[in-house]
């Protein structure tokens, strides 16, 4: 919702510049007061700047360009929550993770209770090629550096990384902007304000709390929770815009809700991080 709202104003690479500008620019103060533990080894430092050019650069690239395209914020959204299905796949066939039926059923509830929430707006008469491709490129890569994150840098500390992250996709951004669409952009509260909201909630509170769950729990289990943002979403929108949810949108959200508790529900809970 915010991301097309501010592509209105911003091509993708300008806007996405603008984001991660804003994002280093409020982490400067986070990192005066509390000194981050940086990556002792240069090894450390690589992992994160592959994380942060896997999960900022090609996958928000992907997704704004495919919005960008003419792609509904629905279809966007289903495709990029076939992730918590993707990474069980590969968690349970590469990194070991061994989920139950009942977690496997509840990965295929919360998706089909995302397909609910977004249902009135999936509109497939915008659908092109390009679009479509950049929405697929951003589903693998988000899956890509969430595997990438759990194996390689599993303990980083949570701001080193945003600021690593940050820094990685801004200077392979900002020279696409520049070369590419000129860094033209029209400066509005819609914008900025969609700027502001997107870098506070989804990429410094949301991203830091994912890697903390990754942290502590199964790759599968914290990645079920990525069905959430469309619940949120609805949430927002009915806020913001005054927007009333239909009766299908609120179905909707409990079975993706069941679908979640399905997901990181196991029957001796030992960490309540996890």
């Amino acid at each position: 919702m915010f991301t097309k709202a501010g592509l209105q104003y911003a091509p993708p690479f300008t806007f996405l510049t603008l984001r991660f500008g804003f994002g280093l620019l409020c982490l400067i103060p986070v990192v005066l007061l509390w000194k981050p533990r940086w990556p002792s080894t240069r090894a450390g430092w690589v992992h994160l700047a592959v994380v942060g050019l896997f999960m900022h650069v090609v996958q928000l690239g992907g997704s704004h360009y495919a919005q960008y395209l003419g792609m509904s914020a629905g279809v966007s959204a289903l495709i990029l929550s076939c992730q918590p299905l993707l990474t069980a796949f590969f968690a349970s066939r590469f990194l070991g993770e061994r989920l139950k039926p009942g977690q496997w059923l509840g990965v295929f509830v919360g998706l089909a209770g995302v397909a609910l929430v977004v249902w009135h707006k999936l509109d497939i008469r915008e659908l092109r090629l390009g679009s479509l491709l950049g929405s697929l490129i951003a589903l693998a890569s988000v899956t890509l550096a969430t595997l990438y994150q759990r194996r390689f840098a599993p303990q980083a500390d949570l701001k080193a990384a945003a600021v690593i992250l940050f820094a990685t996709a801004a200077a392979v951004v900002a020279p696409l902007a520049l070369a590419i669409e000129g860094f033209q952009f029209t400066s509005s509260r819609v914008l900025w304000g969609s700027i502001v909201v997107l870098v506070i909630f989804t990429s410094l509170l949301g991203l830091s709390a994912f890697y903390y769950l990754l942290r502590h729990g199964g790759a599968t289990r914290v990645t079920s929770m990525m069905y959430l943002p469309p619940v949120f979403a609805v949430v927002l929108e009915a806020a913001w815009f005054g927007v009333v949810p239909s009766a299908l949108a609120l179905a909707g959200i409990a079975v993706t809700c069941a679908g979640v508790a399905m997901t990181v529900w196991r029957p001796s809970w030992k960490s309540s991080p996890s």
